[in-house]
């Protein structure tokens, strides 16, 4: 998403001055394309930029890129805005914003709920949380990244109605897998049955993105297993947190986490129908037996 994000910059006409991955060869490799620096350190970053937009894994990875002592992007940070992409606990946009207002920075919240295809072209859909002077300062830059934005409201608010798409979406996805793998089960034409799907109220968004892929087996990662696991674990949180029981997001995060432990997490989350199909997966728990 980075990449992509760095890429539809430098073609809009932006100055893309650095970029940074764990992965080295990676970073160098795109700093090539782009013609900019891949500095060593995350203190680098920040000299060389106004603006830095972070994505990054989870909670963990990015207090560890917004570091209160050592390598950080909060070294020499006064005056920096950092726009923060992943999708994360609300509590960390919180702490991320605290911790920049400290620096002598900004921060603001700019959840996707888009792909890289999206990232690449320009026409991500932005939750935007945070101050709204600090959205008025690089609103430019966001308007070049996406399609349309939506102000949520303060820091950790978009991460909220963030972690809530991405729950509907894998219950959907979910779904979506089992009901394929019904169809093929009761050698219907899966082709048909999607489109009968898209003409009913079984149709998603996920029913255009996935459905072909499931019945194909392409699952080229777009957005991955581990991911939805990831995502889906964030708002069982918040629903725990509220004392609601959310019985189908339990359930859909366990068929992800089985995803990860069957070796499969790297997959797009349309490989959840590798668990639903009949003859596809063989689990490693069956393979012991």
């Amino acid at each position: 998403m980075g990449s992509n994000m760095a890429r539809r910059l430098k073609e809009v006409g932006y100055e893309v001055s650095a970029v940074y991955d764990a992965n080295r060869a990676l970073a160098e490799s795109v700093a090539k394309e782009l013609g900019c620096s891949a500095p060593e350190t995350l203190a680098g970053v920040t000299a060389l930029s106004d603006v830095v937009i972070t994505v990054v894994t989870d909670d963990k990875a990015m207090y560890r890129v917004f570091a209160p002592r050592g390598d950080s992007l909060l070294s020499g940070a006064r005056g920096r805005v950092f726009i923060n992409c992943a999708t994360l606990s609300p509590k960390t946009h919180v702490d991320v914003e605290k911790l920049s207002k400290k620096a002598g920075a900004a921060s603001l919240e700019a959840c996707m709920a888009s792909s890289i295809t999206q990232a690449r072209q320009g026409t991500l859909y932005l939750m935007i949380g945070g101050d709204e002077a600090v959205l008025q300062r690089v609103k430019g830059i966001l308007e070049k990244l996406s399609s349309s934005m939506r102000f949520v409201g303060k820091a950790g608010e978009a991460a909220k109605v963030k972690a809530l798409v991405n729950m509907v979406m894998n219950i959907n996805t979910a779904g979506l897998a089992e009901g394929l793998a019904l169809g093929h089960a009761l050698k219907l034409d899966l082709a048909m049955l999607r489109d009968v799907f898209s003409q009913t109220g079984a149709n998603s968004r996920v029913l255009a993105t996935d459905g072909e892929d499931m019945q194909n087996r392409e699952h080229s990662c777009f957005f991955s297993a581990s991911h939805a696991a990831k995502d889906s674990g964030i708002a069982l949180k918040l629903g725990a947190a509220a004392g609601l029981n959310l019985p189908l997001a339990t359930a859909t995060k366990r068929q992800f986490d089985r995803m990860i432990k069957e070796g499969l997490g790297e997959l797009d989350k349309s490989g959840i129908a590798e668990l639903t199909f009949k003859g596809r997966h063989k689990s490693k728990a069956k393979k012991r037996k």
